[in-house]
């Protein structure tokens, strides 16, 4: 009897979750994994039951917080604080009564954006292995947001592959 209503309990409680799920984007995979590590996390971090349950419960919301950095694209868009521009519209020449879009540059600080990543700035300096081009600043920048994207990625899966299997109570 108690199992069921535990079951009854885990039902009520991933009901929103399963809801919303759809199968066509890894948002909602993200969500999925979010949920359930924070779960257990809360869960193993506040029963405390074995010696290093704290330091799992830790290591558990760096993951939840990796996932949620890597889900709503956090570094390949954290550039763009450090950049604006506007949009111009210009009537086009192939085109007749079509216009053709444009961003144009109306200030930077790629300088700041560097100064806080400045081992990945020398890698993208350095490299010929860039994804965009390093000739400018924001294609500096660019790079910059697509490593440290990948680097979370996986940091997120070595943190998990280490220690998913010591995760129980």
């Amino acid at each position: 009897m108690r199992d069921f209503i535990q079951g009854i309990k885990t039902l009520i409680r991933w009901f929103p979750i399963i809801w919303k799920d759809r199968d066509y984007d890894d948002h909602f995979i993200w969500e999925i994994l979010k949920f359930k590590i924070r779960n257990q996390a809360d869960y193993i971090g506040s029963k405390d039951r074995h010696v290093s349950a704290k330091r799992d419960a830790e290591i558990m919301m760096l993951c939840y917080r990796l996932m949620d950095n890597i889900q709503h694209q956090h570094y390949p868009s954290e550039y763009s604080d450090y950049h604006e521009s506007k949009s111009i519209f210009t009537p086009s020449e192939k085109f007749l009564g079509h216009y053709e879009w444009n961003l144009e540059e109306t200030s930077e600080r790629f300088d700041e954006y560097f100064s806080k990543y400045p081992r990945i700035y020398n890698q993208v300096i350095d490299s010929e292995k860039n994804r965009f081009n390093r000739d400018t600043k924001l294609g500096i920048a660019l790079n910059i947001a697509h490593i440290n994207h990948d680097r979370a990625r996986k940091l997120l899966f070595t943190l998990l592959e280490r220690n998913i299997e010591r995760w129980w109570d």
